[in-house]
């Protein structure tokens, strides 16, 4: 089906504004882009409490784990990536929506830091990740633990639930990267090319990963793994309108043939980084529906 109208508004008002296209931007502008968008989306429900804690990455870089304590007994510890193609994004941007998470599922939510490409390439983020699910899992104090993330977050989410395997009780793996093979369907169609584009992407793999030999790596492309059968359930979501939409229903078909439980929706009419934006898109709001459902429904 075509883009929903709310879709068409918001692209119909970007566009007013003349940008341009995300791979002809220097990295500033992009990380800028990003920063700006979060402005639309407010400060999310109140929190009972919410700390910073500190954590090393492997050459020391101080690492931000942002711990949002919903009010109430929480029956899970999530611990979330945030989106940005492994180059953009902070845990500013996605504040509003972990806030959203844990409230409406009555979870405690992890917004994990990772370093960020080009500074920092591959295979920098996966080891964040990894360091901060080994520190949400010392923290979790008896809590089910469950990974998640949105785009190249899913991505890492994909990643570290494949190497934990079912001492993580779910992943949700929102629009995620899966592969780095950009001849796909859903990556040459042109009614994909919206908001993340084929150029987007092979933007953002030669700064995350400039050895193109390091993209076939399961690290990067958890849909290369070659067994999947120990990882924990999965969450996962697609947008009809997005160039990443055949890898994660790949992945998902995948993760299902190798046992695992998995719940797949694919979001007609949307684009990708719908999930994201919260309070400007209503799909958002469907989208967090179907992953608190998820979420209560395996911590039940």
């Amino acid at each position: 089906m075509p883009l929903d109208d709310a879709t068409k508004a918001f692209l119909d008002e970007m566009a007013a504004g003349d940008p341009a296209p995300l791979h002809e931007l220097s990295l500033e502008q992009a990380r800028a882009f990003g920063i700006e968008m979060a402005r639309r989306f407010g400060d999310g429900p109140e929190m009972e409490r919410v700390s910073r804690h500190s954590v090393a990455a492997g050459d020391g870089t101080p690492l931000e784990m942002r711990l949002l304590v919903p009010r109430g007994k929480a029956r899970a510890l999530i611990v979330f990536f945030h989106g940005g193609g492994w180059v953009c994004g902070s845990l500013d941007e996605v504040e509003t929506l972990g806030r959203r998470l844990a409230d409406r599922a009555g979870c405690k939510v992890v917004l994990a830091q990772y370093r960020l490409a080009p500074e920092h390439p591959f295979p920098a983020a996966i080891d964040d990740a990894w360091t901060a699910l080994r520190w949400a899992a010392e923290h979790a104090g008896g809590l089910p633990l469950i990974v998640a993330g949105d785009s190249a977050g899913g991505n890492l989410a994909a990643v570290v639930a494949q190497r934990a395997g079912h001492e993580v009780a779910l992943q949700i793996l929102v629009e995620p990267v899966t592969d780095s093979d950009t001849e796909t369907a859903s990556y040459r169609d042109p009614d994909n090319q919206l908001i993340v584009t084929r150029d987007s992407m092979l933007w953002f793999f030669e700064r995350y990963a400039p050895d193109r030999a390091t993209r076939s790596d399961p690290r990067l492309a958890p849909l290369r793994a070659a067994d999947l059968s120990g990882a924990p359930p999965a969450v996962v979501l697609t947008a009809e309108h997005d160039v990443l939409r055949d890898e994660g229903e790949a992945y998902a078909e995948r993760l299902r043939a190798a046992g695992v439980d998995v719940s797949h929706k694919r979001f007609a009419g949307q684009m990708h980084g719908f999930f994201a934006l919260v309070n400007v898109l209503p799909a958002s709001e469907d989208g967090l529906d179907f992953v608190v459902e998820a979420i209560k429904r395996r911590t039940a």
